[in-house]
């Protein structure tokens, strides 16, 4: 679901945040991954809000993840969860059920309660519409954000480019993908990538660990997206180096046979992060054995990506651009409306 242009959001979205409060730590910005209020006692709380309309057969467990990723993109775990289910007016008793189903699977995942939401029905949704809100709570102290990323640091991706747009073509447009010559071992195997969806456990490890100094959860827009939107928060240079963020193999199937490019396709169950020199033995020990990459480093103030490109071009981001969304572009290049959630395959 791409979004109103960069500088429309900071004319007409962010500075329209209601009362001046003093227990306001973080608000809405450019790459910022959370809200941070203060609750008392050195304690805050971080919450996320998002919406899933791009997926098809797993859109409420995708929505839960999705919102608490970016909660432990602050260094801790989603307490609670509040789902608001948006039906189509086509609904009927095996959708609700289904989404519902979703819902409570991917709370019980990350030990967090539902403690709230909405549902409903409008008229005019060819498919089902998903918003969650994933709230933890943290140290004040010990809060990370996107905005801390700092000159010298390295830039660092977990898993692989495209992870969730991948899983979700493989799952929606597994006929499009087929018929096209993409070999359906290529397929199938792009489907289990839904199990990496969420990044909670390496984003806590990270942080319990002290090795990071800023993390960013990249979702729509994908890995290019996610590294400017880090450059704003943070006021920051990056360059970064195409042949060292890793891509999939059935991603780049996929790509050449829809039409996407894997950098700026959504990407969650990766975590950007930036990290100091020094800290490498550390982000090592607290990844374990999960596949990671660094990327490029943080070369001075900013915002600026250069994204120094395979074939030997740059591709230069000065500002975030949340109007581009590559899976959106493809559902309306397919002309498809989407069709009922289907339960998720063993």
């Amino acid at each position: 679901m791409a979004k109103p242009p960069a500088d429309l959001l900071r004319r007409y979205v962010f500075p329209r945040s209601g009362a001046r409060r003093g227990d306001v730590v973080s608000g809405p910005g450019v790459g910022l991954d959370v809200g941070i209020a203060r609750v008392g006692e050195g304690r805050v709380i971080v919450s996320h809000s998002d919406p899933v309309h791009g997926a098809v057969r797993h859109v409420a467990w995708l929505a839960v993840h999705v919102a608490s990723n970016d909660v432990a993109t602050a260094g801790t775990r989603p307490s609670w969860i509040l789902p608001v289910i948006l039906l189509p007016g086509a609904w009927d008793e095996r959708m609700l059920d289904e989404l519902t189903s979703q819902v409570d699977a991917a709370a019980r995942e990350l030990g967090a309660s539902v403690i709230g939401g909405h549902t409903g029905v409008v008229e005019g949704l060819s498919r089902p519409l998903v918003v969650a809100t994933a709230i933890g709570v943290c140290e004040e102290d010990r809060v990370i954000t996107a905005a801390g990323a700092r000159p010298g640091d390295l830039v660092y991706m977990t898993k692989w480019a495209a992870l969730e747009g991948t899983a979700i073509l493989s799952e929606d447009f597994e006929d499009l993908l087929l018929s096209r010559g993409v070999p359906r071992s290529s397929v199938e195997s792009a489907r289990r990538l839904m199990e990496l969806v969420s990044v909670v456990p390496e984003a806590v490890a990270l942080a319990e660990a002290g090795a990071v100094h800023a993390m960013h959860d990249p979702t729509r827009g994908g890995i290019a997206e996610g590294l400017a939107e880090m450059a704003v928060a943070s006021s920051v240079s990056l360059e970064v180096w195409e042949e060292r963020i890793p891509v999939l193999e059935p991603t780049r199937e996929f790509a050449a046979a829809l039409g996407f490019d894997p950098l700026w396709m959504i990407s969650s169950g990766v975590l950007l992060f930036a990290s100091p020199p020094e800290s490498r033995g550390a982000v090592e020990v607290a990844l374990g054995g999960l596949p990671h990459a660094e990327i490029g480093r943080v070369v001075g103030a900013g915002p600026r990506v250069i994204i120094h490109r395979a074939g030997g071009a740059d591709e230069v981001l000065d500002d975030a651009h949340p109007e581009r969304d590559e899976l959106a572009e493809l559902w309306r290049r397919s002309g498809r409306a989407g069709d009922t959630p289907q339960p998720a395959r063993d």
